[in-house]
Order: structure tokens, then C-alpha cells, then sequence
């Protein structure tokens, strides 16, 4: 997918733009100028054409500040990584010598850049952009981030110089991305099932650098295993080379079918394992849990029920997810966890005819009804599943508007009980009948 950076000074609505393109509020906004001090990442698309999202923090030279230096050398990364560039500036100030700094690192990088003027909400404020030809545009983009006025404009020409999806070779097989943080055994659980040393592996974290593809057919089923580099926090990524690692491995996720998610048992279902499983269930992704590294954890009767609860705990909503306990050491139970994957990716196939679903779900309807909102009774008449690449299913109501999540989640309670989606996120769409 194409990647465009949003680059500029501080506090010229970077952050703005950014959440109205990918239609969320994810990155921080304020008056305050720096409050960005990542890249933020995140999906968009224009007249078909999708693509990745950078927002950058502000770019600044010669500051004492030591953030800046390091907000300075993230923008860098970002340009470097770009196919196309959003810089903004603001009309309100003018062009200022940070503008300049930010034009001429532009220019030097070769990139198509696109400059947006912001904070334009008015005619007078329309001629005060001509400054901005200043520095060195044939063309400039009056927008307001905050309304999204002028954006459709800028983002026609935009799509207009992104890189064409290549071709890709026709490659029907399933993807399984094994994934987790740094050293939890992901290369080794590879070379394991494949019998070979086909990957690095020592003690020091992020040998893997890059996410590789591995042909495996086993069970009578045939697909790709993808080893990723460890995901780390965002503040323990230091070096270039390791955050494109990172990189790889988030977009490892978007493009997979099924992620294997590898902790050490040894340090817990910890935060960053946590976010991990998240990123996938947000993408609509098959989803094992793999405790690797349980020869080395005292056990009695109970750890694994104990262990198994503590893990559904932290995923809570999300719980119906499948979790085996192994050690790639010993090799206990790695083929169970590859052979539970392949069920995952046979679930989150599955496709349930519309009249098995109404004969199965409207009467468990009928018998617990949403509850009356405002005096209203809601009646769902009818259900489908849609045609999407994961579980998603429309309830067609005469009132959709107040059916609450509670609700929703009983009926996808009920839809893994009856059609046994273990391990796959469910989507349910409430629509007027």
C-alpha cells in the first residue's frame, strides 16, 4: 500500500487532517504546539485508491528542546518512507523560516509534495495564501482541516501520483503471520515445524529483522507462514533499521489471514503482547495465542485453567479466542498450535446460508428481544451475512438506531455458540428493514 506523510512545523493541524482522513480521533490534538511527538499511522482512501498515513510531529530546527531532535529525525524517517507528501503550513501566520526549512528538506528528498495551507475558512483569508508561492510552488491547496473544507481537491491530485499497486503473482494460499515481541521464539516455533534452521536465532532480541515467507503444508492444508520481527513499544524503537522492521511487522498483520500470536510465558501477557492482540482483532484477523516457553514455568493441576483465565481476562470482550501452551524446546504441542491455526482460518471462511441463520437466530431473538428504548419495541425481522473477507452479518430492524452494543454482543455470543467462530472477531451491522 502507498504511504503519504503529513509533514510541517508545529501546530499547523498536522494531527487534524490526520484524524479526518482516516475518520477517527486517534492522534492528540491541542493548541499546544508538540504534542505530537510519534508517527502516528493509520488507513485511508480517495476514489478507490487506499493508502497507509503518516502523521509526523512537528518539524523544527535548532531547537534546544531534546524532543525536537528526535521529532526532527522522526519526520526524516517519514519523508524517507513516503510515496507522496502533505506539507502544511498555516495561513493565520504566514510563512515562516521553519516553513523554509521544511520546503528545502522537501525539495532535497525528491519526493511529490503537495502543499496544503490551512485554516482557510473565509475569502479574505484565501488571498493572504498567495505568500505561500514563496516558497517555491506552481500550486497550493487552501484547505480548513478542521471542517474538511478544500480537502477533496488536494486529495484528487494526490492519488494521482501514488504508485500503482503492482501486480501481484496469483497467490490464493492463506497467510499466517507468527508475530509477538522480540525473543519470544517466533523463528525458532518456525524452523521447528519446518525442521530446519531456516531462520536466525540467538538470545539477543530483534534478530529477525525482516517478515519472510515460508511455503508449509501440513494437515492436508497448505499455506504461508510469515516470521515477523518483534513488535516493541514505540519509545524502544531507536534505531532506523528496527523501526522499518516494525513496520513490516504491522503491515505483516493487515495482509495475513491468521495471526499467531507468540508471547514468553516465562514474562506474562503483558502490555505490548495486549496491544499486539488488539491490532490484529482490530484488523478482523483469525487470532491463536501461543504461551511459548511453558517448560520453564512451575506447574500444578490448576496453571493452565489459572494461566488461560488470567490471558482471557486482559482480551476481554474478546474472549472466544483460542490459546495452546507450548515450548518450542521441547517441541510440546507446536503441531497443535499450527493444526488450532487451521481450524481459526476454516472459521473465519465459514459461511453460513441465510436460511440456517434465521432458523437458528430469530427465534433466540424472538425469545430475548432487545430491550424497549424510550417506550419503542424493537423487532428484528431478518439476518444475513455479508459478503466481506471475515464474519460480518446484518440484523435488519424497524428500529436500528437503538440497538445498543450490549445487545450486539449477545447476539455474537449466540452466533460462536450456534456456528462456532472461535478465534475470528465478528462484525454486526444493525440496518433498517
Amino acid at each position: 500500500m502507498s504511504i503519504v506523510a503529513i509533514v510541517g512545523r508545529p501546530n499547523v493541524g498536522k494531527s487534524t487532517l490526520f484524524n479526518r482522513l482516516i475518520q477517527r480521533r486517534e492522534a492528540i490534538t491541542d493548541a499546544v504546539s508538540g504534542v505530537t511527538r510519534d508517527r502516528h499511522y493509520g488507513k485511508s482512501d480517495w476514489n478507490g485508491k487506499e493508502f497507509s498515513l503518516i502523521d509526523t510531529g512537528g518539524y523544527v530546527v535548532g531547537s534546544d528542546d531534546i524532543f525536537e531532535a528526535e521529532i526532527d529525525k522522526q519526520v526524516e524517517l517519514a519523508i524517507d518512507e513516503a510515496d507522496a507528501i502533505v506539507f502544511m503550513v498555516d495561513v493565520e501566520n504566514g510563512v515562516t523560516g521553519m516553513d523554509q526549512e521544511v520546503a528545502e528538506l522537501l525539495r532535497k528528498s525528491r519526493k511529490p509534495y503537495f502543499l496544503a495551507v490551512n485554516k482557510v475558512d473565509s475569502s479574505s483569508r484565501e488571498n493572504d495564501a498567495v505568500e505561500f508561492y514563496s516558497l517555491g510552488v506552481e500550486k497550493y491547496y487552501t484547505i480548513s482541516s478542521i471542517n474538511g473544507s478544500g480537502t477533496g481537491d488536494l486529495l484528487d491530485d494526490l492519488v494521482k501520483v501514488l504508485p500503482d499497486e503492482p501486480e501481484q503473482e496469483e497467490d490464493t494460499l492463506p497467510r499466517f503471520a507468527v508475530v509477538g515481541r522480540p525473543n519470544a521464539g517466533k523463528s525458532s516455533f518456525i524452523n521447528a515445524l519446518i525442521g530446519e534452521e531456516r531462520y536466525i536465532v540467538t538470545d539477543i532480541a530483534g534478530t529477525t529483522r525482516d517478515s519472510i515467507d515460508t511455503k508449509y503444508n501440513r494437515f492436508g492444508f497448505e499455506f504461508n507462514l510469515v516470521d515477523t520481527a518483534g513488535i516493541r513499544k514505540k519509545s524502544k524503537v531507536k534505531e532506523d533499521l528496527e523501526f522499518y522492521s516494525v513496520m513490516r511487522s504491522v503491515r505483516a498483520i493487515e495482509h495475513c489471514d491468521v495471526v499467531i500470536l507468540v508471547f514468553d510465558a516465562s514474562r506474562g501477557f503483558d502490555g505490548q503482547v495486549q496491544n499486539i492482540f488488539w491490532l490484529a482483532q482490530r484488523n478482523n484477523k483469525g487470532i491463536v495465542i501461543l504461551a511459548n516457553k511453558w517448560d520453564l514455568i512451575e506447574k500444578d493441576n490448576h496453571s493452565v485453567k489459572e494461566f488461560e483465565k488470567y490471558i482471557k481476562k486482559q482480551c476481554e470482550p474478546f474472549v472466544d479466542v483460542p490459546i495452546v501452551f507450548m515450548s518450542v524446546h521441547t517441541k510440546q504441542r507446536i503441531y497443535k498450535a499450527i493444526e488450532t491455526a487451521v481450524e481459526v482460518y476454516k472459521n473465519r471462511s465459514k459461511k453460513v446460508k441465510t436460511s440456517a441463520l434465521n432458523d437458528t437466530m430469530l427465534p433466540i431473538i424472538q425469545a430475548t428481544p432487545p430491550p424497549q428504548y424510550k417506550g419503542k419495541y424493537v423487532k428484528i425481522k431478518f439476518c444475513t451475512q455479508l459478503p466481506t473477507p471475515y464474519p460480518s452479518f446484518a440484523f435488519f430492524a424497524n428500529l436500528p438506531q437503538y440497538v445498543k452494543d450490549p445487545y450486539k454482543r449477545f447476539i455474537e455470543n449466540k452466533l460462536r455458540k450456534e456456528f462456532d467462530f472461535t478465534g475470528v472477531p465478528i462484525t454486526i451491522y444493525m440496518r433498517k428493514k
